[in-house]
């Protein structure tokens, strides 16, 4: 069991051994610890000849000095605990430096043995430079392997610092800083969704499950020259969990997501389209290993068959030739694309392709374990989920959340935090109600007005697909 103590301890002898052992780097650190002792750019670690802030490229934008300085901020940022010394204050090897506010070790032996008699193996294979250390002990009672720790601890280069670090420097010009209107780079520590999280067909599993085995064996590919392989196109209808699985992806893989909204890249900046399209992908081959997600994917059709500017024209040319020029294999980028309308693709966009996932509407069953996922925190008397799906035919996953966000907010106003299975069907007809008034034939006079109040319940219709393009906002909901 955790104590505020124990992880007062755990951080000072793991800092005390990484600034001891020059064999370990940054991923040898959980991400708690490694985040607080970041430097940007500017700093960098010391370790020059073999330091994992590299990136690909060779450029530095970061990294971990030694040695580490344990002090109250320190502990407090990485461990959580309040008041860190007072956790440690009474503990016979510890001592603390009223000047500088270090806390450091005092018998490290002794620290050690402390240690031992409280951690367990789960807790040491959180932790590499401590499972290191102590790997082989006789005085450990069970066998940690480093390796395997070390395999298991998030890669720094997943982490928010080090994508931070190297935009910052990639970004380092005024002209740039507009790029990051359109680029949304997430770590895969900022994503909560997971792929358990998520009710996936058959084939769609299969995809995921194929992609990720290339991701991990992707130098296999490459020396038997298998390299037409990492570029997904994901298709259906707003609301069904594309950008969702998309980011699940990134997370479970560990990945940093550079999500890109085409209509963003056709539509403002004309005179800069195509160059922010280099720009683009050049960011995803500095963040390499990572997911491209590009989502509107139609887009490109719609202006490549357009009269637009030339220079939008020339922005989807770069893109398609971008594309080309992008590999898993070679560059370590994964590159997904999502459209809503793939009856607006012509062959072009469609050949960039090596894999087309389908993303169809629930069906009932599907729409069951939705519900089961979404309402697992709910309190909700004689919840009969299978009723609510076969009452929900052809709502998405996101229509779905909307529905039960009615029925929460619907029982807060009667002062109740437990729902019933009435409250659910009641949220589901008012859902339908005011989808059948969105999608009324429109009254000639009356376009703009059923238009604001359209928009007024896109908020609450969660991309239900009926032909407008707002939908990939909602596709982080199941």
């Amino acid at each position: 069991m955790s104590t505020p103590a124990l992880e007062v301890v755990e951080f000072l002898l793991t800092t005390s051994i990484y600034s001891d052992d020059r064999s370990l780097d940054e991923n040898d650190l959980p991400p708690a610890i490694r985040r607080v002792f970041w430097t940007g750019g500017s700093g960098g670690s010391d370790d020059d000849e073999d330091d994992s802030s590299h990136t690909r490229t060779g450029r530095h934008h970061g990294g971990i000095s030694r040695p580490l300085s344990a002090t109250n901020t320190t502990a407090r940022d990485a461990t959580g605990v309040d008041r860190p010394w007072n956790a440690v204050s009474d503990l016979m090897f510890t001592e603390r430096d009223d000047f500088s506010g270090t806390i450091s070790l005092t018998e490290r032996e002794l620290a050690e043995r402390w240690y031992l008699e409280r951690t367990d193996e789960e807790r040491l294979l959180e932790n590499p430079t401590l499972a290191k250390h102590f790997e082989g002990r006789d005085d450990l009672g069970f066998e940690v392997e480093y390796e395997a720790a070390r395999e298991q601890n998030r890669p720094i280069q997943a982490d928010r610092v080090w994508i931070d670090g190297l935009l910052e420097e990639f970004f380092a010009d005024e002209e740039d800083e507009e790029m990051l209107d359109l680029v949304e780079v997430r770590a895969p520590e900022e994503i909560e969704m997971t792929l358990d999280d998520l009710v996936l067909t058959p084939d769609q599993e299969a995809e995921i499950e194929k992609i990720a085995k290339a991701i991990e064996h992707r130098d296999y590919l490459a020396q038997i020259g298998l390299r037409e392989i990492g570029k997904l196109l994901f298709v259906g209808p707003p609301g069904t969990a594309k950008t969702s699985t998309a980011r699940a992806l990134a997370h479970d893989m560990d990945l940093p997501f550079v999500e890109v909204k085409l209509s963003m890249i056709t539509s403002q900046y004309l005179g800069e389209t195509a160059k922010n399209v280099d720009k683009t992908f050049e960011v995803a081959k500095r963040l390499s290993p990572c997911i491209l997600f590009i989502d509107e994917f139609d887009s490109v059709a719609k202006t490549r068959r357009s009269d637009e500017h030339a220079a939008l024209k020339r922005a989807v040319n770069t893109l398609l030739k971008s594309i080309d020029n992008v590999s898993l294999i070679q560059d370590d980028v994964l590159l997904i694309g999502a459209t809503n309308h793939p009856d607006q693709l012509d062959a072009a966009a469609w050949r960039r392709f090596d894999e087309i996932v389908n993303f169809p509407k629930p069906d009932t069953g599907m729409r069951e374990g939705i519900l089961r996922v979404i309402t697992h925190a709910m309190d909700i008397d004689e919840f009969d989920p299978k009723a609510i799906a076969e009452a929900t035919e052809g709502l998405t996953g996101s229509d779905l959340r909307m529905v039960l966000r009615e029925a929460v907010l619907e029982a807060l106003t009667e002062n109740r935090t437990t729902l019933t299975q009435d409250d659910l069907l009641e949220a589901v007809a008012d859902f339908e109600e005011r989808d059948n008034l969105k999608n009324m034939d429109m009254i000639d006079g009356d376009h703009d007005t059923l238009v604001a109040g359209g928009d007024l319940g896109a908020a609450s219709d969660g991309g239900h697909d009926h032909g407008h393009d707002h939908g990939h906002d909602h596709d982080h909901d199941h």
